[in-house]
């Protein structure tokens, strides 16, 4: 405390008032600056409105709102699952202000590194193990691959046709006829496996016109028929397509929408499309063992920018659901991609019923890639009689003969 004289007048200051009035002060400033950039960090649709509550709300799930309601009254957490931990408020909180998951670096780094959001993509049915560090990747070939000016010797080849005729002998019990109901086809067709090229070891460099995706469709169509259902695989080199048109890989969808709309055109029976590749990951993210068997796991891609998405998506979830049942952790589950550095569509706005699924990764066999070829035939099967059944149970004695 220091006293002052001004014309006979004592004054005292007390340093610590001064300080605590300073200090005051400066907190006032701190919320004054901090609330205003909360708000002004906020995405539009989360702003104080009557659409941006409704919009905040939908962020709360029910097992949340059991969890918010346990807290006064316990009986409300006997709803919630023991594997659902209880939701952390300033997670939340900090979730909504700043669009930032913590559980997903993304939602951070794809605003600050380049080119960082071509990986922005979505789980939305997560299989066994899949989360955001390992999901499917679209890798570019390197040009002169792209441009098949220098393609890798092949190896380990032997036998690769000797199962083509395993399943003819037995005659389904039911069958599409002469109708061909499934269109499988590969937009990125040269993508191959590293064990069959020898000397390769790059995941991006694994190309290949003759042994690559198509095979699965070989296998598929060779189960799919085994089980009465009509399919058609549609080889065509997109690759080569892009080169004569100058296009870049990116375009790769475009070039194969000409091929499929024309397919469509051609054969009105044509219902299921399949457009089978492959992912660039590495064999312990793209590997399963069931029963003692290795399988390549299975991932389903949706593109979400169109009226279809939806039923694309329930088209997806039937058969993840389905080898869930019967083949569990085959399905790394289905993941949605949208955006300005994706396709968006991948022609599934062609057909309900169109669909991407990512068979094993560049160092699966197909030894183990046939396995599921199988296990998707033999659950899709299910799926589409069934569906037979309930669209057209009038013509069904035609269709079993």
């Amino acid at each position: 405390m220091k006293p002052l004289k001004t014309n006979g007048i004592v004054v005292t200051i007390q340093g610590t008032t001064l300080l605590k009035a300073i200090g005051g002060f400066l907190l006032f400033l701190f919320m004054i600056f901090s609330i205003s950039g909360a708000i002004t960090s906020l995405k539009p649709e989360y702003r104080i409105s009557s659409d941006s509550v409704n919009t905040a709300a939908n962020n709360l799930t029910g097992e949340m709102l059991y969890h918010f309601l346990g807290w006064e009254n316990h009986s409300f957490l006997q709803g919630v699952p023991e594997s659902s931990p209880p939701p952390r408020f300033a997670n939340l909180v900090f979730k909504l202000s700043t669009n930032i998951n913590l559980n997903d670096p993304r939602s951070l780094l794809g605003r600050e590194l380049p080119y960082f959001s071509i990986y922005d993509s979505k789980i939305l049915v997560a299989g066994e193990g899949t989360d955001y560090t390992n999901m499917p990747v679209e890798s570019s070939p390197p040009l002169e691959v792209l441009k098949a000016e220098q393609e890798a010797a092949l190896q380990n080849t032997e036998g690769l046709e000797a199962s083509e005729d395993n399943n003819q002998s037995a005659k389904p019990p039911m069958t599409t006829g002469d109708k061909n109901a499934v269109y499988v086809y590969f937009s990125h067709n040269r993508e191959s496996f590293l064990p069959y090229l020898k000397g390769v070891t790059d995941p991006n460099a694994a190309s290949h016109s003759q042994i690559n995706v198509t095979k699965i469709g070989d296998k598929l169509k060779e189960e799919l028929e085994s089980r009465g259902i009509g399919t058609t695989v549609d080889k065509t080199d997109i690759q080569e397509a892009l080169n004569k048109k100058g296009w870049s890989y990116a375009q790769s969808y475009e070039a194969s929408r000409e091929v499929v709309q024309a397919a469509a055109s051609a054969d009105r029976d044509l219902t299921y499309f399949i457009d089978i590749h492959r992912d660039s990951r590495r064999k312990a993210d793209t590997t399963k063992e069931i029963n003692g068997k290795q399988y390549a796991k299975v991932a389903f891609v949706i593109g979400a920018e169109h009226q279809n998405y939806e039923k694309n998506l329930k088209f997806a979830n039937e058969l993840h659901n389905r080898l869930e049942e019967k083949y569990k952790g085959l399905s790394r589950g289905i993941i949605q991609l949208q955006g300005k550095r994706t396709n968006g569509k991948f022609n599934q706005d062609l057909s309900e019923n169109a669909i991407l699924i990512e068979f094993g990764g560049v160092d699966n066999t197909f030894e183990e890639l046939n396995r599921s070829a199988e296990a998707l035939a033999e659950v899709f099967s299910e799926y589409y009689w069934q569906a037979e059944e309930v669209t057209s149970p009038a013509s069904g004695d035609s269709e079993k003969k």
